[in-house]
């Protein structure tokens, strides 16, 4: 079983509804030092939305359309009664400790939907990643989209209802991934899995940007 993504040390977790941390306020506390944008990313039906709309502090910004039986010719999904997707972005916002705000940005699923992908990326310092253990393969193309716009990120097996564990080192071999890419468990449903998954991501954008060249 893969270990939960540990934060900045045991047992942390984001200040979130903290004094001067409002959980669902419209404007920033005057706490706040720093802003970064994170993309989350991920194939069809992986749960970003699910994800964004779960840990946002204010109402999330989602852009669903129904699916259509013209989509279901190119696009493939695990879960059968999934009925939308998202065609442009999902947003929402998360303070992390009272000083550090994370503006969420989810893209779109589809292959097909890159030109908006890479648009979303601009200005991004790192993403996360989910995969789902039930289709590894369709998590490539976001990983592959990643590497190829040299973008830090960690990886979030969302867990589903009957999803296979793996090893995690047979995890990192599927996936191709570096040894210092974070690999945690999340449940997309759940706040503070979710929470801990961003803090691992946090973590190591952190570490990428003061380790030594």
């Amino acid at each position: 079983m893969i270990a939960r993504g540990a934060g900045p040390g045991p047992g942390t977790a984001p200040a979130v509804g903290a004094p001067g941390v409002p959980p669902a306020g419209k404007y920033l506390a005057s706490s706040v030092a720093g802003a970064a944008k994170i993309l989350v990313v991920g194939p069809l039906g992986v749960g970003k939305t699910t994800l964004i709309g779960t840990v946002s502090e204010i109402e999330p910004l989602f852009t669903e359309a129904a699916m259509t039986q013209a989509g279901a010719r190119v696009d493939t999904v695990v879960d059968s009664g999934k009925t939308t997707t998202t065609v442009a972005l999902d947003f929402g916002r998360l303070t992390i400790d009272g000083d550090l705000v994370l503006y969420l940005f989810g893209t779109p699923g589809q292959q097909r939907f890159l030109p908006a992908w890479r648009d979303l990326a601009k200005g991004a310092l790192g993403a996360l990643a989910l995969v789902d253990t039930r289709d590894l393969t369709a998590s490539f193309d976001a990983l592959g989209n990643l590497e190829d716009l040299d973008l830090p990120f960690a990886v979030a097996v969302n867990v589903f209802p009957g999803s296979p564990l793996h090893d995690p080192d047979d995890l990192r071999a599927a996936l191709d991934l570096l040894p210092g890419t974070p690999l945690v468990l999340c449940d997309a449903r759940d706040e503070s899995s979710s929470i801990r998954a961003l803090i691992a991501l946090v973590s190591h954008l952190i570490h990428v940007a003061t380790e030594p060249s």
